[in-house]
């Protein structure tokens, strides 16, 4: 196809022109690759099993992944707050944290890898930097898969890094350095899960400078038969009289003193003034009972009044 050249048209021009006109151009060529890895949140890819170093790695959509494991800086990613792992979806979200320290991060998962060793994830430099990590060959660390709101996944899509989040706390770390331990100095992909929080863990034994803290072993005591062993004589204690709980009396004058909903308060209140408590229901009554004339009803009813019950009432048993 012939196009129209003018000397006075800018080489840019002439260059738009030319794709413009050959759609065979545009379509030939590769499509741009994202510097940052995925530039949108979904669809997640998992992708097919892969072998490293004699490893089978099969891709899997774990939600509740928690992991410890060893990381290094890796030489991609550049500030971007970014890392490689070789199971869970990409691109997707965990919180990083430096077992030495207990600084965490959040962090963008976007490629696959590492691609050769025994780590359990690479970094890039900007996530080494914030993480602490930067120069270490292999950093011991918990990975944990979270669900992080949108501004803070917006951030890491556009290279920024997200608030800081709170320090993983000494008692949790030295549980996590335990299990980080037992696993032995492979990369560990198979033990996901939710880790212990620290209201829950067990204690944790204090550690000599310059030696690993172990539990000691078990002691153990062999049975023997117990003897009989002659009870001493104990002298009866006083007892402290308590309130009658009695019915009400069948004839006479009686005062009330008041209902409680606790028996022990009805209880206190009756021996404070001679009283005697019987239920009503799921309340407990204190009355003074057994006045044979008005005479004791009236001064019992001072009595009660004078120990500050003012709403105490002289009534008829009968």
């Amino acid at each position: 196809m012939r196009l129209p050249v003018s000397r006075n048209l800018p080489f840019a021009a002439l260059v738009l022109l030319v794709v413009a006109g050959d759609p065979t151009w545009a379509k030939d060529r590769p499509a741009p690759i994202a510097i940052n890895g995925p530039q949108s949140d979904y669809p997640m890819v998992l992708g097919q099993p892969f072998t490293v170093d004699g490893v089978t790695y099969t891709p899997a959509d774990t939600l509740n992944y928690d992991v410890v494991g060893h990381a290094a800086t890796a030489a991609e990613g550049g500030g971007a707050i970014t890392a490689s792992h070789r199971t869970l979806p990409l691109p997707s979200y965990v919180e990083i944290t430096a077992l030495d320290t207990g600084r965490t991060i959040l962090v963008r998962l976007e490629r696959r890898g590492p691609m050769s060793g025994t780590l359990l994830t690479e970094l890039s430099p900007g996530a080494a930097v914030q993480l602490g990590i930067a120069g270490q060959a292999r950093a011991p660390v918990r990975v944990r898969r979270v669900n992080p709101p949108e501004p803070e996944r917006s951030a890491l899509r556009a290279g920024r890094s997200a608030p800081a989040r709170m320090d993983t706390p000494p008692s949790l770390r030295a549980v996590l350095m335990r299990r980080l331990e037992q696993q032995g100095p492979g990369v560990q992909v198979s033990r996901p899960g939710p880790m212990p929080t620290p209201d829950k863990l067990p204690p944790v034994p204090q550690a000599v400078p310059g030696s690993r803290a172990e539990m000691p072993p078990p002691v153990v005591v062999p049975a023997v038969a117990a003897k009989p062993v002659p009870q001493p004589v104990v002298a009866a204690a006083k007892v402290e009289p308590k309130a009658t709980i009695a019915s009400p009396a069948k004839a006479g004058w009686l005062v009330q003193v008041g209902a409680f909903s606790s028996k022990a308060r009805a209880e206190a209140a009756a021996r404070a003034i001679g009283a005697q408590v019987d239920p009503a229901g799921k309340l407990w009554r204190v009355r003074m009972v057994g006045l044979a004339s008005q005479a004791s009803a009236d001064a019992a009813l001072a009595k009660a009044k004078a120990a500050g019950y003012a709403d105490a009432r002289i009534q008829r048993s009968d």
